[in-house]
């Protein structure tokens, strides 16, 4: 397994790295560049979290085999841990491999490698200041997020818990997008006039009509096609008496109508995505009274293509998860993590005392490392790391500047947004993994141990050129994280943002409750929309099934002949001399017949829908399940 693990991972990561840039990118629209350096930038930073704990058991497997390989160990003043025991023994505690062994010389290449491609990425300085420039910046970030990620994670889960909440909170979410995305629908229609204009202006022959087809490809296809109609490419151009744009300023409405298309795209999508969660919370505050215990959907919902899932995940285990298991759920794991952020919080307050050690992360790997414990020292590492990692990074794609900076899921987030991110990731990482290995008294510059060092802190080893840094602030400023966190429980930088106009989701709140009110309104209208919708296209299907049956009991009746073995010939004998005058009268009676089984059925309760949400509604849904005509015309009516 010599490696084996060390190549898993690097694979592993990769995978990882790119699942998530597709969800959050656009592999087909955004610039491969782009694509490329977002990529390399989020594996790089992955890539340390996950090899990390690697690092550490292979150290701690050097450590032993040079206590070994010593006839004396080293003097208990000077170590803690392992070597805290009195006199000790090789042969007591033998040194048994990691089945993650990294064989020697390969970590300090790889960690030179990563972290300086990562740091190209983003740091362009001299080693020696630019390690720890780097690292003081990142330490600075890095505390600001992960004070509020300690509090804000364990709180969204217990919150989860709570339908009531959720549901407000949709429906505040959903008055609050309602808004950006009409401000993106009318900055698109501006965008696309300006666009329409220069269009107009710069025929078939002018030097920059190369350069209005680009912007006109990027533009929506509804918009292109009404442009291609209403525009003749054939006409000449006057230099003397028409105004043309400067190329300057199409390159400035490029890049407007890139932003505007992306914006209103990116609101269309989240507004669907917002309505499909605030329709599943509604149904699942009315199924939590279900005396059936079957979940039971206002909208019918697409049935999953893995046969397997659709066989268990039934309306019974649906109405258990959502409605019984699923809170209780969420509350567990809240305060499971909410564990997890008093031991970091803690840890991060006494990580710098060696002696007694009070670093709870540090206990617990060097009671690991007394008994060589290695599967127990990596699980330990990794599950630490992979915390902090989590109320970090789960911050970083929390943050929204305005609309600059804004990462949005399902492929709706913009070139310079993954820039950024991907230069915030290769910012915190280092020093997020410096902070872990002085919590865990791995680093000896924290620890103050005369002990083999990490092939990371080897390579990190630089920070030690500037002591007032080195013993200063990166031991005492960590403990800012302790005010952090008390600011993000009491919401107090969502209070500010509220007092400055920024509307935030807050309970208690005059503001709060209006936009509440709203959204509950839209979210109203839309199911109100969407069930008539579906109404229609049931009547419709009902409509077909039926001219459908009516067309082919035409057919079967012209197609029946009589049984000669059922004709009574005495009786035709009999009228043979009266059907003579009555047979013309039979054919046309006939021919009555089929041509009224021919006719299309007639349904006065029919509904006739529109797209424009201003048609006046004349009809009120019954039970029954048909809208009836009323006297009047509802103007102002919901949609």
């Amino acid at each position: 397994m010599s490696g084996a693990a060390l190549g898993l991972e690097i694979v592993f990561v990769f995978f990882l790295a790119l699942f998530l840039l597709h969800r959050y990118g656009d592999f087909k629209k955004q610039h491969r560049l782009v694509i490329v350096g977002t990529l390399l930038a989020w594996y790089l930073c992955f890539l340390i979290v996950f090899i990390l704990p690697l690092d550490v058991s292979t150290t701690i497997y050097n450590r032993c085999k040079h206590a070994a390989a010593n006839s004396s160990p080293p003097e208990s003043s000077n170590v803690t841990g392992l070597y805290a025991t009195a006199n000790p023994k090789p042969s007591q505690h033998p040194c048994f491999k990691p089945w993650s062994y990294i064989p020697d010389g390969i970590m300090p290449i790889f960690w030179r490698v990563v972290y300086w491609t990562s740091q190209f990425l983003t740091w362009n300085q001299l080693q020696t200041i630019g390690i720890a420039a780097a690292n003081t910046w990142g330490l600075f970030l890095l505390v600001l997020l992960l004070g509020y990620g300690l509090v804000e994670i364990p709180r969204s889960y217990w919150n989860g818990a709570k339908r009531g909440y959720l549901l407000m909170k949709t429906y505040f979410k959903a008055a609050k997008l309602m808004t950006e995305k009409a401000d993106a629908e009318e900055n698109l229609e501006d965008v696309m006039e300006e666009v329409r204009k220069v269009n107009e202006s710069i025929k078939y022959n002018h030097p920059l009509r190369k350069c209005v087809d680009t912007i006109l490809k990027k533009c929506p296809t509804e918009y292109q096609e009404k442009m291609g109609r209403n525009m003749d490419d054939y006409e000449d151009f006057d230099e003397k008496h028409n105004t043309y744009p400067s190329e300057k300023s199409l390159v400035k409405l490029h890049k407007q109508v890139i932003y505007s298309v992306q914006r209103h795209r990116r609101t269309q999508v989240q507004w669907q995505i917002l309505l499909e969660q605030a329709f599943y919370l509604e149904d699942v505050a009315k199924n939590e009274t279900s005396a059936t215990h079957q979940f039971v959907h206002t909208f019918q919902s697409p049935e999953p293509e893995n046969r397997f899932i659709q066989y268990f995940y039934n309306p019974t285990f649906e109405w258990y998860w959502e409605c019984l298991l699923r809170p209780w759920f969420y509350r567990i794991l809240a305060v499971v993590l909410s564990i997890f952020s008093v031991i970091v919080v803690w840890s991060e307050c006494t990580f710098f005392s060696t002696t007694p050690v009070l670093s709870l992360f540090a206990v617990f790997i060097q009671l690991a490392e007394k008994t060589y414990n290695y599967i127990y020292i990596e699980i330990a590492c990794f599950l630490s790391i992979f915390f902090l990692s989590i109320c970090v990074y789960s911050t970083v794609f929390r943050i929204r500047v305005f609309n600059y900076y804004y990462l949005a899921s399902h492929h709706q987030t913009d070139a310079y947004s993954l820039l950024f991110s991907g230069m915030l990731f290769c910012r915190l990482t280092p020093p997020l993994c410096l902070n872990f290995l002085g919590l865990t008294h791995m680093d000896s510059s924290i620890s103050h141990q005369n002990t083999q060092p990490t092939a990371y802190t080897s390579i990190m080893g630089s920070m030690k050129v500037l002591s007032f840094i080195a013993d200063g602030f990166y031991i005492y400023y960590p403990m800012l994280v302790v005010i952090l966190c008390i600011a993000t429980y009491f919401s107090l930088g969502t209070r500010c943002l509220n007092l400055l106009g920024f509307q935030q989701f807050m309970g208690d709140n005059d503001m709060t409750s209006d936009l509440v009110d709203e959204g509950k309104e839209l979210i109203r209208r839309e199911k109100r929309k969407r069930q008539r919708q579906e109404e229609g296209e049931n009547r419709r299907r009902e409509w077909k099934e039926r001219y459908g049956h009516n067309r082919e009991d035409s057919t079967r009746n012209r197609n029946v002949h009589t049984d000669p073995k059922e004709l009574n010939f005495s009786d035709i004998n009999t009228n043979r001399s009266a059907s003579k005058y009555t047979r013309t009268n039979n054919r046309t009676e006939r021919d009555r017949i089929e041509l009224l089984q021919d006719a299309e059925p007639l349904d006065f309760n029919a509904e006739t829908f529109t797209d424009d949400p201003l048609e006046p509604e004349s009809r009120r849904y019954q039970p029954g399940g048909r809208y009836h005509s009323m006297s009047y015309a509802g103007i102002f009516d919901d949609v």
